[in-house]
């Protein structure tokens, strides 16, 4: 009968044990000095190795002829264990034996001596199941055990232990299994088994695993059932990491801010049976590949993925800026969160799709701010481009429009500032208030105690009304900063630090039409774009 490969191969020595390296040396050396302490707590990630040390160190206690430590898994003893007509060693699931009455039994039990063995071993699997009164019941019993007794408990989720459980265990931490070591012991399980595995199909086996041998077998296994050499491109197959372009051809269509096409992709594969949450959590780790790939220079250490696939991640990438990558990735997991709450799962992914593809129908600053973001990459990567002669000689102005008048003598821009009052006089300022006079070494001191709010204050001015210091700006944004963290109080603390006076910081509102129209944030950066002779080209 066919045995799979994570049972067939399921380390039988301390020296088996792959990756943890600290556990099996201290496990080892306790065997051998006979300093065995009566209970342990293993704890750490699915498929890590706690339950197969826990039977490795079972079977160590009680085994007839010991090799420097490790059971000789040859013995009477070692054999009975491994095949479970050993009764002394119990295997306990706490996920359904979770009772006060269950734990009652393992007590009387454990006041039995063993049957056949040394010692009577209870291994305890996911013990943070168990229920309080469980836990209760079991505290005495696990302080204090008869001395035949010796309690293993292993656990993924140790903070959910009470600290009275804690305290009476000896503890050892596993880690997540380095890809390295899991490729090699898989390169290793394919040689014994004459399997055609590569080193390249090994290694995107053992990222795929996430540190977890016992995936990594399954996954061998998994691959195993396709014919020809396991590669790259079997284990993707196989992995289902084949024929995901349809995440590379919605992205491409939020690049273009194509709603329409996004809206066509998402239709198809909802009519081919994909679910809008795997579509949705499967577009959110690929704008975390785009992420990576913006952010780290060695990003293909931290993405799984067949190697194929890394200049296209990188190409694709280049296309946004990381705010709006960042703002994507918020989008997308704000929609996974509400289609578990919704009603029409379908109608919530359409929705964030539209919101990624076109940037202004989202209104909140996290993506006013990525908008931004986007415009000065644009600017950067040469997207706006200076206007060409053809343009400006097709003025918006009429035909008729009289000539421009010749310059003014000198003596006329005297007469220069009467529109500014005029202006002055349609929005009135504050009385009683003055120009601050020190406001750029204000600026300067706050680049020391501040400096990412700088950039948002450049080019304000700031006005004093009593004890309130009122800032002019044009940067929309600034008030958000403003309201949020501690940025007003750096800005108290600049201008107390150079006038020696503390003042109340605020916005300086200037009084508008009340029908003035509601304009965009971005239309005053457009603007000012435009003034400076740049084109600006839709993309």
């Amino acid at each position: 009968m066919y045995q799979v490969l994570y049972r067939k191969w399921r380390p039988k020595t301390f020296g088996d044990v792959v990756g943890q390296p600290a556990v099996t040396a201290s496990l080892l050396g306790a065997v051998k000095s006979g300093r065995l302490s009566h209970a342990y707590l293993f704890t750490g990630s699915r498929g890590t190795g706690k339950t197969s040390c826990a039977k490795i160190l079972a079977k160590a206690v009680n085994c007839l002829h010991p090799v420097d430590g490790n059971p000789c898994n040859a013995c009477e003893m070692c054999r009975g264990i491994d095949d479970g007509s050993v009764l002394d060693v119990i295997e306990i699931d706490a996920a359904s034996n979770n009772g006060v009455d269950n734990i009652r039994d393992l007590r009387e039990e454990a006041n039995y001596t063993p049957a056949a063995a040394k010692y009577r071993v209870y291994i305890i699997d996911e013990v943070h199941m168990l229920s309080v009164g469980a836990f209760n019941a079991l505290l005495k019993t696990l302080e204090e055990p008869p001395e035949h007794v010796k309690f293993i408990l292993a656990t993924t989720e140790v903070h959910k232990l009470p600290a009275t459980i804690l305290s009476r265990c000896q503890r050892f931490d596993f880690k997540r299994i380095e890809p390295a070591d899991i490729a090699n012991r898989l390169l290793y399980v394919a040689k014994e088994e004459k399997l055609p595995l590569t080193e390249e199909g090994a290694m995107l086996i053992a990222r795929l695993s996430d540190g977890a041998m016992r995936d990594a077998l399954s996954l061998l296994d998994r691959c195993a059932a396709f014919d020809g050499e396991m590669d790259e491109a079997l284990v993707s197959e196989a992995a289902g990491l084949a024929g995901r372009e349809y995440l590379f051809s919605l992205c491409a269509a939020v690049a273009d801010r194509n709603g329409a096409r996004a809206l066509e992709l998402a239709d198809g594969l909802y009519r081919n049976a994909c679910g809008m949450d795997r579509l949705l959590s499967e577009l959110l780790s690929h704008f975390r590949n785009l992420m990576l790939a913006r952010s780290v220079p060695n990003y293909g250490d931290l993405i799984v993925c067949p190697k194929s696939e890394l200049a296209a991640i990188r190409a694709q990438a280049e296309q946004f800026s990381l705010a709006r990558i960042l703002n994507a990735m918020d989008v997308l997991q704000d929609a996974l969160a509400r289609l578990k709450t919704g009603v029409n799962a379908r109608a919530a992914a359409e929705m964030a799709l539209l919101r990624l593809s076109d940037p202004t129908l989202d209104t909140d600053v996290r993506a006013l701010a990525s908008r931004v973001s986007e415009l000065e990459r644009r600017l950067d990567t040469g997207a706006f481009t200076a206007p060409a002669a053809e343009p400006q000689a097709k003025s918006p102005a009429p035909p008729e429009a009289p000539a421009p008048a010749p310059p003014a003598p000198a003596e006329a821009p005297q007469e220069a500032p009467a529109p500014q009052e005029t202006a002055a006089e349609a929005a009135p300022a504050p009385p009683a208030e003055e120009l601050f006079p020190k406001w750029n070494e204000a600026l300067e001191r706050l680049a020391a105690i501040d400096r990412p709010l700088v950039p948002h204050m450049h080019g304000s001015k700031a006005v004093v009304r009593g004890d309130l210091l009122l800032i002019q700006s044009e940067n929309p944004l600034l008030e958000q900063f403003l309201q949020s963290g501690s940025h007003a109080t750096c800005i108290q603390r600049a201008v107390y630090d150079v006038t020696g006076r503390k003042f109340r910081i605020g916005i300086f509102h200037t009084a508008k039409p009340a029908d003035a129209p509601k304009k965009d944030p971005l239309e005053n950066l457009l603007s000012r774009a435009q003034s400076l002779g740049v084109q600006i080209v839709e993309q």
